[in-house]
C-alpha cells in the first residue's frame, strides 16, 4: 500500500515538473519577456516624452541646461556608451580611455544639438510602443518596434534595439528609423573621418558631428500617408 502511494506521489511530482518546464518553455518564456521589455520601453518614452515638452521652451533661452535636463532621462535607456564604442568600431581598440570617454561625451552632445531641434520643429505630438520581439538567437536581445507621432500627422516608424545589461536593465543600444541602421551609418562615417585624418582619433573626435539626414525620408512618409488616405 505504502509502494502505491509512492508511485501516486512520484508520477504527481513527474506531472507537476513536465508543467512547469511546459510553462518555462523558450517561447512562453519569450513572450513574457517581450510584453516586459515592450512595458519598460514605453514608461521610458511617455515620461521622457512629457520631460521633453516640459523643459523645450527653454531650449532657445538655456540650452544647456535642456541638454543637461534630457541627459538625465535619456541615459536611463539609452546605453550611449555601448553604442560609442560600436560607432567606433575596430578603431577603438587602439584609442586610450581618455579618447573613449571623450568620444562618448562628443557623440553625445552631437547627438542632442542635432536632432532636438528637429524634435522641436516636427512637434512630437505621441510615441505608440507597438511591441517587442526578444532576439531567437539570445534571451538578453530584443527588437522594440514604435510609431513616433508629429503634430502634423508624419509618422515617423522607429524600431529600439535593446540589450540587457549585466545589471539587468534593459537599455537601447541602436535605433533604426525609416529602415535607416543610425548606429551602422555612424560607424560607417567614422570609418571614414578616420581615413580621412590618416588615423588620428583626436581629430576625428574633435571635428565629430551629426550630419545624417532623415528629414527626406519623413517627407516621403508624410506623402505616403497622405497618399493612402487619399
Amino acid at each position: 500500500m505504502l509502494v502505491i502511494k509512492s508511485k501516486k506521489i512520484s508520477i504527481l511530482s513527474i506531472t507537476m515538473i513536465f508543467l512547469l518546464i511546459t510553462a518555462m518553455s523558450p517561447h512562453a518564456m519569450s513572450e513574457d519577456q517581450s510584453e516586459v521589455v515592450r512595458k519598460i520601453v514605453d514608461t521610458s518614452v511617455q515620461e521622457l516624452l512629457v520631460k521633453f515638452n516640459e523643459e523645450k521652451v527653454i531650449y532657445d533661452t538655456d540650452p544647456n541646461r535642456f541638454l543637461n535636463n534630457m541627459d538625465g532621462a535619456l541615459s536611463k535607456i539609452v546605453d550611449f556608451r555601448r553604442i560609442a564604442a560600436r560607432v567606433m568600431g575596430k578603431y577603438g581598440r587602439s584609442a586610450t580611455d581618455n579618447q573613449k570617454d571623450e568620444f562618448v561625451k562628443v557623440f553625445k552632445d552631437s547627438l542632442y544639438n542635432t536632432y532636438t531641434k528637429t524634435l522641436i520643429e516636427s512637434g512630437v505630438y505621441e510615441i505608440n510602443v507597438n511591441k517587442a520581439e526578444i532576439n531567437t538567437r539570445s534571451d538578453k536581445r530584443a527588437s522594440v518596434y514604435l510609431d513616433v507621432v508629429s503634430s502634423n500627422g508624419t509618422l515617423f516608424p522607429v524600431i529600439y534595439s535593446m540589450h540587457k545589461t549585466n545589471e539587468q536593465m534593459w537599455m537601447m543600444e541602436n535605433v533604426i528609423v525609416f529602415g535607416v541602421n543610425i548606429g551602422l551609418a555612424f560607424r560607417d562615417k567614422f570609418e571614414l573621418e578616420y581615413r580621412k585624418n590618416k588615423g588620428d582619433i583626436n581629430q576625428v573626435i574633435k571635428s565629430w558631428s551629426v550630419d545624417l539626414e532623415l528629414k527626406g525620408a519623413a517627407e516621403q512618409a508624410k506623402t505616403a500617408l497622405n497618399g493612402s488616405q487619399g
